[in-house]
């Protein structure tokens, strides 16, 4: 994996304690994996995409829920199985991030690797499969409608799931993405805290796409007024998709509150939700493991935190998401476009960045 600079790395004073990765794989066995695919077409357009795989409870051999909750800021975006998780509280089997137009072939991967992998339970058992898929839209920088990422492609990146540390900028889902109109892509970001003496992980996984640049703000500096881009575009043209997990005991409603925090982590870095963008954001927590309602007794119970005891976890939420944002800016490279916008989508200048931190004070 190369070795990409990263806020932190850099000098920027982030609040917090990370976790041993800084990433979303700091909460136990959380695994994330990737497929980038890469390439030009007969005529000439670049293919720049792929997809992202994150499983929740690694490779356990049962199917369990993973308690969830979800968050609609902007609606011009897609994730599917949400509508179950608002009903129920949970999903389980794998999460998958990749471009607007190929939600539909991984989500048929995603369906099949789970009926594969839960083969022992899934006969005579009735199950179904409700995959969580999520998207931004790369078609910049990626031939989007030629449809490149397939179902080999979707698997590879849920077979690839490990734990340890996360690649970030131009990998898997976040290959041809655009942040703040700079080159984006995937970031992650983590933290560990304590409530009432149990220590807990928080963490968060962006696919970033969105932002004017005009808007764009790291720890308070208006970056982006510093770093103007020549005939912008008049909107915010971009998605973001954040996944949020924890190992602390919380319930689905707590979940959904917990979600809603990251509205505020890309608000920090200037987002305001532009009416073309898709801005959906799952929180999950791998606490409360067991079987499915259909192999469970009437009678369940739940550990779970106070709702008054939950302040530490949006806190860092928010932390969380911004920092992952930043990563994603700063591991992205420059990455070619193809018509009608043409020429380079460059990647945010390290130096440059530095400079302007410095220069309010804003450098660790």
């Amino acid at each position: 994996m190369p070795d990409k600079p990263r806020g932190r790395t850099l000098g920027l004073p982030f609040a917090g304690q990370t976790g041993p990765h800084n990433a979303i794989t700091d909460v136990p066995g959380v695994l994330v994996g990737y497929r980038t695919v890469d390439g030009r077409t007969d005529d000439g357009k670049f293919i720049k995409t792929g997809v992202t795989a994150v499983l929740p409870r690694g490779r356990h051999p049962e199917p369990q829920p993973v308690w969830a909750g979800v968050h609609r800021f902007n609606g011009n975006g897609e994730m599917t199985g949400t509508h179950w998780i608002e009903d129920a509280g949970y999903f389980f089997g794998p999460v998958c991030i990749t471009n607007t137009h190929s939600v539909g072939i991984v989500h048929h991967a995603a369906v099949r690797w789970t009926i594969r992998h839960y083969r022992a339970r899934w006969p005579g058992a009735h199950l179904w499969a409700m995959p969580v898929v999520a998207e931004t839209y790369d078609g910049r920088c990626n031939d989007i409608d030629g449809q490149h990422v397939t179902e080999a492609d979707a698997l590879a990146a849920i077979e690839a799931a490990a734990g340890g540390p996360v690649a970030e900028g131009n990998v898997g889902g976040g290959n041809g993405m655009q942040c703040y109109q700079f080159k984006g892509g995937t970031g992650t970001a983590s933290r560990v805290l304590d409530i009432d003496g149990r220590g807990y992980t928080i963490a968060a996984l962006v696919q970033a796409n969105f932002g004017r640049r005009d808007t764009f703000t790291v720890l308070g500096v208006p970056v982006g007024r510093h770093m103007p881009l020549q005939d912008a575009a008049p909107q915010d043209m971009g998605s973001i998709i954040v996944l949020l997990a924890t190992d602390a005991p919380m319930l689905p409603h707590q979940l959904q509150r917990l979600a809603r925090r990251a509205a505020l982590g890309i608000g920090r870095s200037g987002s305001f939700g532009g009416n073309s963008s898709g801005d959906i954001f799952l929180a999950f927590s791998t606490a409360n493991a067991g079987p499915l309602p259909q192999f469970s007794p009437a009678h369940l119970r739940m550990e779970h935190l106070n709702d008054g005891s939950c302040d530490p976890l949006y806190r860092h939420a928010v932390d969380c998401t911004d920092e992952a944002v930043i990563n994603a800016l700063l591991a992205a490279e420059d990455a070619p476009q193809n018509p009608p916008q043409g020429g380079i989508c460059q990647a945010i200048d390290h130096a440059q960045l530095r400079q302007l931190m410095a220069q309010y004070g804003r450098l660790g």
